[in-house]
């Protein structure tokens, strides 16, 4: 055992794999086994592995400027060029741009954003956020509290009273629907929800609504149609702010350029990371319109400065990469690639694991899909424990494709853009025959 206090591992069965190379959608360990990259790393690795333009990108930016920060008037011009290009490309009204190093502090400084444009306008009480069970939305003290999954809570002792988060139902129709419940009445009782929460609460109260376009960690959940134009409505009568997390979502995951264009949802603010560089810096982006942050510009100008920053924000390294990665997605056009590529992984997925007696659901969008594994199909009974997903998970492994289990008992896949047809046609065929050998070799609780 090593030194490493690994992040979210189980600290009893660590250093199980360990890579070592990594071409296109294939990773290597250090016996030379090669693996199918299925989660593009952690949701984040678009562009695939040795990208030789992500890499003389960063090598020239390395050679002219390793660094340089943003504090007290300081920038350079990739910093400048990255925050235009991104403000260009939101639909968020004269939108301005806050770096850092992962999605975990873009939420976080999405968090003080709102509570100095609300406290420079005299809003002291309107500080409460509403945050829905199952999102991820990182792993800070702040952002933790956001997060809906237990396991990113226990014993860690998070201020949610001192932050006032609120907590809203997942909008999960396979397995929170009522018995006969439609989609659309499913939809309309979650929105109900929400409305007695904030008449409870006292809409003045609420700052601030977050939610990912689709929950990555939480499950792969995709909200049924016409969800988010009912929840904006709501939020737009009583001033609430919309938080869109499109830190998996972003920059063609879901066939688009955001969730927010997938979904027609209108953002006030919005956390971007894991595919800004694909994976390649860490970086991050906090983006808030031109409403707040002129509020913000007002109140920083009466004490001197903005007293938030990051050492590492804005980084010439991670923007000139981000900037690069940008320009491939658009030239190459890899959105429209994963819209194709991704009915085509749905589809595949359909016929060859739906099959399964163990399969309840498959679901996702783009090329973003999850397997929700349950003890009977016919009766939706779920399983206690999320082991089966774990041992499929292995079963994978072993067979050369990596996935990642969830806490809800489901199998998430997530490959690089850049994948083709015969590389999903080896996924799926993989996943496939790992499924199999669980449900002949390993009893079924």
């Amino acid at each position: 055992m090593t030194h490493v206090l690994y992040p979210t591992t189980n600290l009893q069965s660590q250093e199980q794999l360990k890579l070592v190379t990594g071409r296109g959608v294939y990773v290597y360990d250090d016996r030379g086994k090669r693996y199918l990259e299925g989660m593009a790393g952690l949701w984040c690795v678009s562009l695939g592995y040795g990208n030789e333009e992500l890499i003389e990108i960063a090598t020239k930016q390395y050679r002219d400027l390793s660094f340089g920060h943003l504090f007290g008037g300081k920038t350079h011009q990739p910093a400048i060029d990255l925050a235009g290009k991104l403000a260009d490309m939101v639909d968020i009204p004269d939108a301005k741009v806050f770096f850092g190093n992962s999605g975990s502090d873009a939420n976080d400084t999405l968090l003080k954003c709102i509570r100095y444009f609300n406290q420079s306008q005299g809003r002291a009480t309107k500080r409460k956020i509403i945050a829905r069970d199952r999102a991820y939305h990182g792993v800070t003290m702040a952002s933790s509290t956001l997060t809906g999954l237990a396991i990113n809570h226990t014993h860690f002792d998070l201020p949610f009273d001192d932050l006032k988060i609120l907590r809203a139902e997942a909008p999960h129709f396979y397995r929170n629907s009522l018995p006969g419940e439609t989609q659309a009445q499913f939809c309309q009782r979650l929105v109900t929800q929400l409305e007695e929460m904030l008449q409870a609460e006292g809409p003045d109260t609420i700052a601030a609504f977050v939610a990912e376009p689709i929950n990555g960690a939480g499950g792969v959940i995709v909200p049924p149609a016409g969800y988010f134009q009912a929840v904006q409505q709501l939020l737009n009568k009583h001033d609430i702010l919309f938080l869109d997390d499109e830190v998996i979502c972003a920059f063609g995951r879901t066939g688009a350029d955001f969730g927010a264009t997938t979904f027609q949802i209108k953002p006030d603010c919005m956390s971007l990371a894991k595919g800004l560089s694909s994976a390649y810096f860490p970086i991050s982006a906090s983006v808030i319109s031109g409403e707040i942050y002129s509020q913000i510009e007002a109140a920083s100008r009466e004490l001197g400065l903005f007293g938030h920053g990051y050492t590492y924000s804005g980084h010439p390294v991670g923007c000139a990469l981000a900037l690069k990665t940008l320009e491939i997605y658009e030239r190459d056009n890899l959105y429209q690639h994963a819209a194709t590529l991704g009915a085509y992984l749905h589809q595949k997925l359909d016929e060859k694991v739906g099959a399964f007696a163990c399969v309840g659901e498959i679901r996702g969008m783009g090329l973003i899909a999850a397997i929700q594994f349950v003890a009977n199909r016919d009766t939706k009974t779920f399983f206690d424990n999320h082991r089966f997903a774990q041992l499929c998970q292995s079963a994978c492994e072993q067979n050369g494709l990596i996935l990642r289990a969830l806490s809800d008992n489901s199998l998430a896949i997530c490959p690089p853009l850049i994948i083709d047809k015969e590389q999903i046609d080896e996924l799926v065929d993989i996943l496939t025959e790992s499924i199999d050998e669980v449900m002949r070799y390993h009893f079924i609780e």
